[in-house]
């Protein structure tokens, strides 16, 4: 998994791609947390992303829940399979995915 992080202002723009489960959701949930500080908005761009598991979906449920205190996150640019995730676990009524 790779991971790029971009600030704009107050926004921070995450691009994630590659598998998002058990081994790598970790160091995704490290980032979030040493990079959201300050951050009105959050940004994941997880088009490269083709497989997420639970962990992943822990981690972006953290995500949402910490940035909710100050500001939005939005899951961007989210491929058909993950999508399907999304949707069969209820993630599309907790996410702003776009």
């Amino acid at each position: 998994m790779t991971i790029e992080i971009k600030r704009i202002i107050e926004d921070t723009i995450i691009e994630v791609s590659g598998r998002l489960d058990t081994i790598t959701a970790p160091e995704l949930e490290k980032a979030i947390a040493e990079d959201i500080d300050g951050t009105k908005n959050l940004v994941l761009d997880i088009k490269g992303i083709e497989y997420i598991s639970s962990a992943g979906l822990r981690v972006l449920l953290a995500a949402q829940k910490k940035i909710s205190k100050t500001g939005l996150m939005k899951v961007i640019n989210v491929c058909p399979e993950v999508m399907e995730i999304f949707e069969i676990t209820g993630f599309t009524d907790i996410l702003n995915i776009e």
